[in-house]
């Protein structure tokens, strides 16, 4: 088979009043270790993260585990029970001569940006890091927050062009370094040479139709993907700007048909992609090849569509099918996977690599520095953090911008599987990434 093998997010305003916070806060907020979330709103906003003399280090986890978007969160608390029996974490970080105890506080952004500005205003001042993931309505407002008020802080499971452009910088010319943010994960760049491939196995008209939000994902792949698209000898169908939550998209897909858009693509909310796709097939739009972004990461998202899943592709960043293994215990990313199932009795899901890997590169950034304390110092490891780990080769500083390592993804399909699972995720396209190798046939996604 060819092909085979070869709205920006706001800045938060002024300071948030701790009745507020405390209202925005709520009880979504739990503590891993000593200390605790509670503890952490008591006594003012000073804390460890500006205290030298603390003898622990405090790292706040700020994830949607509630909301539209708790898919990509759904392996965060076993990924956390991981990372606390690691040696580094249950025996504390080895920095400057001196072993410090590891806290870990986490927080559910409840998948709104106002929330997560809000909990990382109130964590900020009380931790020595924040770490963050999952899609710029988690990341962008937090890491606004941790820029402003000086909180070094980690972003995962977000375009980097959509999380550059929430720090208000220019991805188009992205010379801008943030002083207390840095990020991984890929970008739109990646998503052509992960979804170019895909689309090029077939034979189309080469137009696309494209499906992308009025927020902060839809506009960076409008203003950034689409040029792309176009460059790889393709033609573009913009369905519009629409807004999150919309529930009738027979116009666009009207306009998808008269224009012969054999394939598809987008980044739009979950519940918003399965009321297209249901109206999509309801009304005769059947696209050869179907690669969709933000949407149809994880299992649970396949439930809703049932056989109309079907050889949809999308990006994997992290599966048991990466030839990787944890920088913190040397467990495998089948072995991590295969004890996700086992402990859980649920289908693995990527997201419990990217969270891993947040925790590894704390690791490694805390390992370089003389005083984890040390917020200046702190920020500018991690700007230079340069390691493998279970996602594999991570660069901060080799990036297409300062302060951002890359994921290369693969094209995978969710095919029909026997079994327990009904559908699974199989590597069709290892073009980005060679090392993994190829699983299944690329199908059509409507046969």
């Amino acid at each position: 088979m060819d092909r085979q093998d070869a709205d920006k997010a706001q800045l938060p305003g002024p300071v948030i009043g701790r009745r507020s916070l405390l209202r925005g806060v709520g009880a979504g907020a739990l503590a891993v270790g000593a200390g605790g979330f509670l503890a952490a709103c008591g006594g003012g906003l000073k804390g460890s993260g500006g205290s030298s003399t603390s003898g622990t280090i405090n790292i706040g986890f700020i994830t949607p585990l509630t909301g539209p978007l708790a898919g990509f969160a759904s392996g965060d608390q076993f990924v956390l029970s991981q990372i606390k029996a690691t040696s580094a974490y249950k025996n504390g970080f080895k920095v400057g001569g001196k072993t410090y105890k590891v806290n870990i506080t986490v927080a559910d952004s409840q998948s709104d940006p106002t929330r997560a500005g809000q909990v990382a205003a109130q964590l900020g001042p009380k931790v020595d890091l924040i770490l963050t993931t999952s899609t710029p309505e988690t990341t962008n407002p937090v890491a606004a927050q941790c820029e402003t008020q000086g909180t070094p802080c980690v972003s995962t499971v977000v375009p980097w062009e959509s999380w550059y452009a929430g720090l208000k910088g220019n991805p188009q010319n992205p010379t801008q370094k943030f002083t207390y943010c840095t990020m991984f994960f890929f970008g739109l760049k990646e998503f052509q040479e992960c979804f170019v491939p895909m689309w090029n196995h077939f034979s189309t008209d080469k137009v696309v139709g494209c499906v992308y939000p009025n927020d902060a994902d839809g506009n960076a792949f409008r203003g950034g993907f689409e040029p792309l698209i176009k460059a790889s000898g393709y033609t573009v169908v913009d369905g519009g700007a629409y807004a999150d939550g919309t529930s009738d998209y027979t116009t666009m897909i009207s306009q998808f048909k008269s224009k012969n858009a054999e394939i598809f693509s987008n980044c739009p909310l979950p519940p918003d992609f399965n009321t297209f796709w249901t109206q999509a097939s309801q009304q005769g739009f059947k696209p050869k090849i179907a690669t969709v972004a933000k949407v149809l990461l994880f299992p649970a998202d396949t439930t809703a569509l049932g056989p109309l899943v079907n050889n949809i592709a999308t990006d994997s960043w992290w599966g048991p099918y990466m030839p990787y293994t944890s920088s913190l215990s040397g467990v495998t990313a089948s072995a991590l996977a295969n004890s996700y199932q086992s402990s859980t009795g649920n289908q693995w899901v990527q997201s419990i690599g990217s969270t891993y890997s947040l925790f590894e590169v704390a690791k490694e950034a805390f390992g370089s520095v003389s005083d984890p304390h040390d917020r200046a110092e702190v920020a500018n490891a991690l700007h230079n953090v340069n390691y493998q780990g279970i996602c594999g080769p991570l660069n901060f500083a080799g990036g297409p911008a300062p302060g951002v390592g890359i994921i290369k993804p693969l094209g995978v399909q969710w095919k029909h599987a026997t079994g327990k699972y009904p559908f699974q995720m199989q590597v069709v396209d290892n073009s980005l990434n060679p090392s993994v190798k190829v699983e299944a046939n690329l199908d059509p996604t409507n046969a």
